[in-house]
């Protein structure tokens, strides 16, 4: 009876620590789109905690709130996009999100459920692009690298169908919410997709893309916070986890080269 007595306190004692231990380590709330960032910061979670941080995710599907949610300082960060998606989301809004560490490219890319070539592409053909300013530059940079298009300004990151000067094939373009383009795919002849929603719609970049960006893009996802969070030590830390070796080799294995490392 003592001896149960004895190991009874022994498991209550470490129960006791282990919420202890839970309960020391330092809150960090971050918004992230599903894939591949949500599950880039689930695989990071254990050694977070181990290193005093208690990741919390919160998953979106837009790529508004995130950003509005941690100008309001109701999230730490956010890790779903890039620099020129920033730059231009704190313009229009006001904010002044700065970015922390780069992660990972996402290489964006067209697909068709039409054509199996792009040399097979109609005169007149429409084609679906994001509505928001810097993806939607993003898309006809693309066309534009291959010879689809021409712009008025070949390095503008913030172009528009309006700034288009070439167009032989006479494209029609629609202009869609990120997130909805994968959902069109049987009602356009061409769509320019970001690779999160690609995988998201189980779409293999490195297969199905009748073209995509290659390593070289400067579209590299970072982590985003606010000024006063930017040197904060949780910050650190996280960056330090999401640019470890561990999730290059991660990123490696789970992905396939459907996003490549930006560290």
């Amino acid at each position: 009876m003592q001896i149960k007595k004895i190991f009874a306190g022994l498991v209550l004692a470490s129960s006791v620590v282990g919420l202890s231990n839970a309960a020391a380590n330092e809150k960090l709330s971050i918004a992230a789109t599903p894939v591949p960032h949500a599950e880039l910061l689930e695989h990071i979670k254990p050694a977070l905690a181990k290193d005093g941080i208690d990741l919390e995710i919160k998953v979106f599907t837009d790529y508004v709130q995130p950003n509005q949610q941690v100008a309001d300082k109701q999230l730490d960060a956010n890790f779903f996009q890039h620099k020129p998606y920033l730059d231009t989301f704190n313009k229009e809004k006001g904010t002044n999100l700065v970015s922390v560490g780069l992660v990972h490219v996402e290489p964006f890319g067209a697909y068709s459920k039409k054509i199996k070539a792009i040399s097979e592409l109609k005169d007149g053909a429409l084609v679906a692009i994001p509505n928001d300013p810097s993806n939607g530059a993003r898309a006809l940079l693309l066309l534009q690298q291959h010879d689809l298009i021409k712009l008025k300004d070949p390095s503008n990151l913030l172009a528009t169908s309006r700034d288009i000067v070439e167009n032989p094939k006479n494209l029609k373009f629609k202009e869609l919410e990120a997130a909805t383009l994968p959902r069109v795919l049987e009602d356009v002849d061409v769509a320019l997709i970001n690779t999160n929603y690609a995988l998201e719609a189980g779409l293999n970049p490195t297969q199905d893309a009748l073209f995509i960006e290659d390593a070289e893009s400067p579209y590299a996802n970072l982590v985003a916070t606010i000024p006063e969070q930017e040197k904060s030590e949780k910050i650190g830390k996280l960056i330090k986890a999401l640019q470890s070796e561990d999730v290059k080799a991660f990123i490696a294995e789970q992905y396939k080269g459907a996003i490549v490392p930006a560290f």
